[in-house]
């Protein structure tokens, strides 16, 4: 996973720094929770846009903000909590009145299909039978400042952290626990939707914030006619039932 992005990630500056990017190219960064279901999105919104590519960059929210504020090529932004968003908005790198939400989740705690852990709440997940817990890293990821935060709120982060296996993003998180490397991870529930066949939901995690999402148009696009149409498309029914197919609520 790390190599595909990382070989994203390069295709996406040498496009920027040699300049051969096709004009109609749009390119939007979103977060890794997003993988599939901008997939979809991005082939839906070619069908109706013939001439015009939209070429996807994943990774965690606070990865994504440090490109673009790097200098990568990017013409919209859509993060996984209002956090990096609001550090994309001090760092004047979106454009003015573009900023809005358009969609929701939910934290799960997940396991291997095949575990069979017994928690009816989070303070279960301090029993000695259970090793090891994946999470992302709260410094850069939301799914890890969400996991934090619920944590926090029932005084359990600081006892778990020496269990806690910090994930660069939530694929990552989920990675672990389908691969049985871990007793139990956080993730998004629309993460979990995608590994059924791997992970299963042991419980909702209640969040001492909305989970919610929220996205924007780069103020040095080159194409930000193109950037707000892809916003809206996302934004309209269409796009929202598309969004919905994956597990995502509405805004």
């Amino acid at each position: 996973m790390r190599l595909k992005w990382s070989v994203g990630l390069l295709s996406l500056l040498a496009l920027g720094s040699a300049g051969i990017a096709h004009a109609d190219d749009l390119v939007v960064s979103a977060a890794s929770s997003l993988t599939n279901a901008f997939q979809s999105v991005a082939k839906a919104y070619e069908a109706k846009h013939p001439g015009t590519h939209v070429v996807l960059n994943f990774a965690a929210s606070d990865v994504l903000l440090q490109q673009i504020a790097n200098g990568a090529p990017a013409d919209v932004f859509a993060s996984a909590d209002q956090t990096a968003m609001d550090k994309a908005e001090s760092k004047n790198v979106l454009l003015k009145g573009s900023r809005k939400n358009f969609a929701a989740n939910q934290l799960v705690l997940i396991a291997p299909l095949a575990s069979n852990l017994k928690v009816s709440s989070l303070r279960d997940l301090t029993q000695p039978a259970i090793k090891r817990i994946a999470a992302g890293d709260p410094a850069s990821v939301p799914v890890g400042r969400y996991t934090k935060g619920a944590l926090e709120a029932q005084g359990l982060w600081d006892g778990l952290s020496a269990k806690t296996v910090l994930a660069q993003n939530v694929r990552q998180s989920l990675d672990y626990v389908a691969r049985d490397e871990v007793d139990a991870g956080f993730v998004f529930a629309t993460d979990a939707a995608v590994a059924t066949d791997k992970v299963k939901v042991i419980m909702t995690v209640p969040t001492t914030t909305p989970i919610s999402y929220p996205m924007a148009v780069i103020a040095q696009s080159k194409h930000q006619a193109e950037a707000q149409a892809f916003e809206s498309y996302v934004l309209s029914s269409e796009g929202q039932a598309v969004l919905a197919q994956y597990g995502f609520l509405k805004p």
